[in-house]
């Protein structure tokens, strides 16, 4: 959550910033700014707001070679002009952007800063005027970063200019994402490498309580004690073309058409000569040798485990728990003897996730990462990665790395089955086919779903899903995605659980969306269905054909019964997005949310 980019070179750095800017605000966008350094000194410029407003705020004069910029999701203080990055520190000589959370902040600001008049509410202004009033007792600016950082507990990603050396960028980071890009004749920071592709495609990542002195023409990697590290770069395998909308409105509606071609993306990279599944050796023997498998993800992730552990449990026989990774951090239950920890992640950054990872490499425990940036945090330190092929996803509101996730599951757990000696007659890379088929047929039917979604959504402040079986986690991320981009209050509840209580919440008009794609529920769905219309509710059956009612709003084409929940999904996704449209949502940005949660 929040962006940085920077840049170092010979070029003007204004537009390089905004342009970064602009790549990362799925970020955050609650209130942006950039500072630039040239010869007549440092020009800052911020703005409450989007990258857009901070554009009409720059001063089309000012030409720099060199400069940090910063996109936020506020965690401490309001979104304001004056909370906005960069921060100065007193005196102006230090300009500093920080992603993350200090979480000692009031006891730095107690004991170095006490009778500082600050100018906002953030825990980064503290560092900034940290390292000043470090170097006003060591008057070196790399050893005051060296010990301010030293003080410094919980994340952060930070970029700092001193104002008094135009040729130099200090950069750090512990727990929050941040990379180096590499030019001819200058140099990038960025939280992201789809920030900067347009400058390089070549990266350094930096490990956590690293150091990078960053000039145009070198960068040098340190460890906090001075020890000079060594490291080559890699090449960033994103193309420019995915970070744009093309012809698209929205991202997420773009994202939403990619899914077929994904799935399809999954079974060619997943798919041996032989036809056979590829998969990592290591990941084999590990799943194999587990006694139990734990997976740990947040939100819509999350929901993908739910219906990953229905494939590991039902083909690979393997127990599996699902657990929230902000809860499990804090309350981490009674472990099996040979666990393996799953831990699925679009972004590979989200700082719950990665808290519990942390913690159960101390314990000695197995991990696999799931996610879709194989150089991610939770990537580099799991013991294994599943790569999702998913290519960027821009939207807030996950669509494509969601179905991604299950079919890598669903391969994973084929894979572990047969390992097993199981015999199965479900072969996963047939059967994910068909299923690409099958989107590929709904993602052409929208014009339905938006009437659907315009009947149920218009005007109401609150809405109910139900399913049964592996329905119910659909219906689950059916309800976030709603809720997420129109803010209609949404909930996504197992049919039979609505009335032990939540039918009192049932009247005239009240949407109720039940999917049924399960045979063995399919009666028992539609008796929850019958009791909400008996109350009033505004009911809408999405069925799977072969189970399908003459009065269902829509049919799903059949696919195998397990991956029911890829096929399912895309009506709810449109259904969102149609909703938000229609009530004048930023569908790609909506309010209070990011993209990439970096922050416990």
């Amino acid at each position: 959550m929040c962006g940085i980019v920077g840049y170092i070179g010979e070029e003007n750095s204004k537009d390089i910033l905004l342009n970064g800017l602009e790549k990362l605000e799925y970020r955050g966008y609650d209130s942006a700014g950039i500072a630039v350094l040239n010869d007549a000194g440092m020009n800052v410029f911020k703005v409450k707001g989007r990258i857009a407003a901070l554009r009409d705020q720059v001063d089309d004069e000012v030409q720099a070679t060199m400069g940090i910029g910063h996109t936020r999701w506020a965690t401490h203080g309001e979104p304001s002009v004056d909370n906005a990055h960069p921060h100065q520190s007193l005196s102006e000589r230090f300009t500093l952007v920080h992603n993350g959370v200090i979480e000692n902040y009031y006891e730095i600001r107690d004991e170095y800063l006490k009778n500082m008049d600050l100018k906002s509410e953030t825990d980064t202004e503290i560092v900034v005027q940290l390292i000043e009033q470090l170097y006003e007792e060591v008057h070196d600016v790399q050893q005051a970063f060296r010990q301010a950082l030293s003080l410094l507990k919980g994340s952060y990603a930070i970029a700092l200019v001193d104002n008094e050396n135009s040729d130099m960028i200090y950069v750090a980071k512990n727990k929050s994402p941040l990379l180096v890009g590499l030019g001819d004749g200058f140099n990038v920071v960025a939280s992201d490498a789809m920030a900067t592709l347009k400058e390089t495609d070549r990266y350094v990542e930096i490990e956590d309580k690293e150091i990078v002195l960053v000039k145009r023409d070198q960068v040098q990697i340190q460890k906090l004690d001075g020890t000079t590290v060594e490291r080559e770069s890699y090449v960033a395998e994103i193309d420019a073309a995915d970070t744009e909308k093309g012809t698209y409105p929205h991202f997420m509606l773009k994202e939403i058409d990619e899914q077929p071609l994904v799935i399809r993306k999954i079974i060619q990279e997943y798919q041996d000569s032989d036809d056979t599944i590829k998969l990592d050796e290591d990941i084999r023997k590990a799943m194999k040798k587990a006694d139990r498998i734990y997976i740990i993800a947040a939100g819509t992730s999350y929901h993908a485990g739910l219906v990953g552990k229905q494939f590991i449990e039902k083909l690979a026989n393997i127990p599996v728990e699902v657990h929230i990774a902000s809860e499990f951090s804090y309350n981490m239950p009674l472990l099996s003897e040979k666990p393996l920890f799953i831990y699925i992640s679009q972004s590979g950054e989200t700082a719950d996730s990665r808290s519990v990872l942390v913690q159960t490499k101390q314990l000695g425990h197995p991990a696999l990462t799931v996610t879709n940036v194989p150089g991610s945090t939770l990537s580099r330190e799991a013991d294994y990665t599943l790569h999702l092929h998913a290519g960027p996803e821009i939207a807030v509101a996950s669509t494509k790395a969601y179905t991604a996730q299950i079919a890598v599951l669903a391969i994973l757990a084929v894979d572990t089955a047969r390992a097993k000696g199981v015999e199965l007659a479900f072969d996963p890379l047939q059967e994910l086919g068909i299923v690409a088929s099958a989107m590929e047929s709904l993602t052409d039917q929208k014009e339905s779903f938006e009437v659907i979604a315009k009947d149920m959504f218009e005007t109401t402040r609150n809405a109910f899903f139900i399913g049964r079986g592996m329905d119910y986690f659909v219906v689950q991320e059916a309800a976030l995605k709603l809720k997420e981009i129109s803010y209609i209050q949404a909930e996504g509840f197992a049919g039979g659980e609505l009335k032990h209580g939540t039918i009192a919440l049932i009247e005239d008009g009240t949407p109720v969306i039940a999917i049924s794609t399960q045979d063995n529920v399919n009666l028992s769905i539609r008796g929850n269905v019958q009791e909400v219309a008996a109350r009033g509710a505004n009911a809408c059956v999405v069925s799977m054909k072969g189970l399908e009612k003459d009065d269902d709003s829509f049919v799903l084409p059949q696919v195998h019964e397990l991956l029911t929940p890829l096929v399912s999904v895309i009506p709810m996704q449109l259904l969102a997005y149609y909703a938000a449209l229609h009530r004048d949502c930023d569908v790609d940005k909506p309010r209070n949310l990011a993209k990439s949660v970096t922050v416990e």
